[in-house]
């Protein structure tokens, strides 16, 4: 087993693009390092959503041997969870194993999950605020965009998508003026961040083929059994590409052929932007070692352990 004293660093991240083999290098690196794999997925918190967001537990498997993982199936369908739940359990699921003396393996490849643990994004909750949103219900789209923008230069569109979004994208930013911030503590880490590259015919290959295995495996099945359960379609759409086009089919609003097609062709578009987000924390400072994703695991593997030995 190797032992973490080699090397400087703390935390070992493993991201990239979707279905570049992260699950299964960051278990094997797990069980080398005897540590164990914390998700770095916005969708895998969610129980019974397992083909739909790409779960395969299979992974964590390393030489007939279990890896611990955690922050996976931890919410209910319909349920939401933000970038600042995630920041506050990660680094509970980190102290517990600091504690305890294990490596932690970050994995995912949610870019802004990754980015507000190796960043330390200054999250604050905001409570809702029934009485203001009252108050600003009669207001029109138009004038929700005008109060808003009195608050801050409108780059995120998506704030102003419906009054719904307006209005709680107001209630943050008022809620953040008016509010007494207390200085969020991070606790002091040194990661070591993976990326795992492919070229863009190998991404779509891996993409295409992954997404052919879900479907044969029942990830439409799955869908189905979620709305039986009595998940309101508007809301599963919420939950990312599989489930909006998915049900986009189930509604009878897309043949099957036509939904698989669109949901590939998302999926890659997808893929493409999580590369867009990685190249943009590597503009900010952020040390990102890129490695081939063609290489055999055991080549990856010892790869990073070369990496962690050579600070």
């Amino acid at each position: 087993m190797e032992e973490m004293k080699i090397t400087e660093y703390d935390l070992l991240v493993i991201t990239g693009p979707t279905a570049s083999g992260k699950t299964s290098l960051a278990a094997a690196l797990a069980a080398k390092l005897d540590g164990e794999v914390i998700s770095a997925d916005s969708r895998q918190v969610y129980k019974r959503m397992d083909l739909g967001t790409g779960k395969d537990y299979n992974d964590y498997r390393v030489d007939g041997k279990m890896i611990p993982y955690h922050l996976i199936d931890i919410k209910e369908p319909g349920e939401k969870y933000n970038v600042f739940e995630y920041q506050r359990d990660f680094f509970k699921v980190l102290g517990d194993m600091r504690l305890r003396n294990k490596i932690p393996v970050a994995c995912g490849g949610s870019g802004m999950y990754i980015d507000a643990i190796v960043s330390g994004y200054e999250l604050i909750e905001v409570p809702p605020d029934p009485a203001f949103r009252e108050a600003l219900e009669h207001k029109s789209l138009e004038e929700l965009t005008e109060l808003l923008s009195g608050y801050k230069k409108l780059h995120n569109k998506t704030d102003i998508d419906t009054k719904k979004r307006a209005i709680r994208a107001i209630e943050i930013e008022r809620f953040n003026r008016l509010a007494n911030k207390n200085q969020t503590v991070y606790p002091e880490m040194k990661p070591l961040i993976i990326g795992i590259q492919l070229d863009r015919a190998a991404r779509r290959k891996r993409i295409s083929e992954r997404l052919a295995r879900r479907l044969k495996s029942g990830m439409v099945e799955e869908v189905r059994s979620l709305l039986d359960e009595g998940l309101n379609p508007e809301s599963l759409i919420y939950y990312g590409l599989e489930y909006k086009f998915i049900i986009l089919y189930l509604t009878g609003k897309m043949s099957y052929d036509e939904m698989v097609s669109s949901l590939e062709i998302a999926i890659h578009q997808f893929a493409k932007r999580q590369m867009t987000w990685f190249r943009g924390m590597e503009r900010k400072g952020i040390k990102i070692n890129w490695i081939d994703g063609e290489l055999s695991l055991e080549i990856k593997v010892n790869q990073i352990l070369k990496l962690l030995r050579s600070c």
